[in-house]
């Protein structure tokens, strides 16, 4: 039977529509990847001393760039990357806590060779020391899941609300260094952390404080009063830092209070003065994030690519707690902890 001029649009029509979503997935499959290049992409860490690591490579041939999260601190970026007898080679220029006869400080420049083997990465890092030889250690990685595309926050529904903080004591909390001093105390209705300790006490470390249940995608409400140049965070997953930090007044970048600490910056400052109360209102949902500080939108579902500094641990696929920060600063003060968990369809 011939097919009628309509009928033969209608089927051309559904043809086109299945090319691209074949298209679509083999994209997604390949997200991060550069034509030509295996180790282009996104990569999670697992680092020698435990800590969570995260490094990303782009471009090809002469090109080759990368950037890496080693445990805390910012992402910061190598300086350089090769590609030499099938192997990946990377090198890392680091600070040392000596220093010369100048009194400047003494670097040392890292060597990390990686071999692939599927979608994971095995390290060789060889660090030279200033009295002389060498450090030699081994670590592995593993191939970010890909990034699934922006949410659409107008169909996403969220569950009842969850108090994460009682007001009155710690239950449904616990610290995420079991070796740690816990300076959290509840007090009025308040979430405090206290990390004075009393004169003549050997020093001590204190430890973060984490929800004891893990969650997937969510809403968050959190107010926060922090002291001046107070420092804290809100970990979501516990892999992904939004900065709590008396930044009122200074230029707006990556470090400030409502950041995605050291990856996405505020498009506006809203921050208040040292002292007052804050709002932050997050909503992350398939690796995307949102925050409204005091009100005002400063991050709108922009996609998470790797963990901060302080992750518990490098995967961005699997469910986390809220945490805390909570080891450096006394004073910091918490209350109304919400949250709301995502709906599955």
């Amino acid at each position: 039977m011939r097919m009628s001029a309509k009928e033969k649009a209608v089927s051309l029509k559904t043809s086109l529509a299945r090319f691209i979503l074949l298209v679509a997935l083999f994209a997604a499959g390949f997200q991060g990847r550069a034509a030509g290049d295996p180790f282009a992409g996104y990569w999670s860490l697992h680092l020698p001393d435990g800590r969570a690591g995260w490094l990303h490579v782009s471009g090809t041939g002469d090109g080759l760039k990368a950037e890496a999260l080693w445990g805390i601190a910012s992402v910061v970026p190598l300086d350089s990357a090769k590609l030499l007898d099938g192997k990946l080679v990377l090198t890392h220029r680091r600070k040392t806590e000596r220093k010369n006869a100048e009194g400047k400080p003494i670097y040392v420049t890292e060597t990390l060779t990686a071999t692939m083997d599927g979608d994971n990465l095995y390290f060789v890092s060889v660090t030279p020391q200033p009295e002389g030889g060498a450090v030699r250690v081994e670590f592995s990685g593993h191939r970010q899941p890909p990034l699934p595309p922006a949410p659409d926050l107008n169909r996403v529904r969220f569950g009842p609300p969850i108090q994460l903080f009682n007001g009155t004591n710690l239950d449904g909390w616990r610290l995420v260094e079991t070796n740690a001093a816990n300076g959290w105390r509840a007090q009025d209705g308040l979430l405090i952390n206290d990390v004075t300790l009393p004169p003549g006490s050997p020093p001590r470390d204190f430890g973060n404080l984490r929800t004891v249940a893990e969650f997937e995608d969510f809403s968050l409400h959190a107010e926060t009063r922090v002291p001046p140049h107070g420092n804290s965070g809100i970990f979501l997953r516990g892999t992904d830092e939004v900065q709590v930090y008396d930044s009122y007044g200074r230029p707006n970048d990556s470090h400030n209070m409502g950041a995605l600490y050291s990856r996405i910056q505020p498009r506006v400052s809203a921050e208040k003065p040292a002292g007052q109360w804050q709002t932050l209102d997050i909503i992350y949902v398939d690796r995307h994030v949102s925050v409204t500080l005091n009100g005002t939108p400063i991050i709108d579902n922009q996609p998470v690519l790797g963990p901060t500094g302080g992750a518990l641990w490098p995967e961005m696929d699997r469910p986390g707690p809220i945490y805390l920060q909570g080891d450096e600063d006394t004073g910091i003060a918490y209350r109304n902890l919400i949250l709301r968990p995502v709906l599955k369809n």
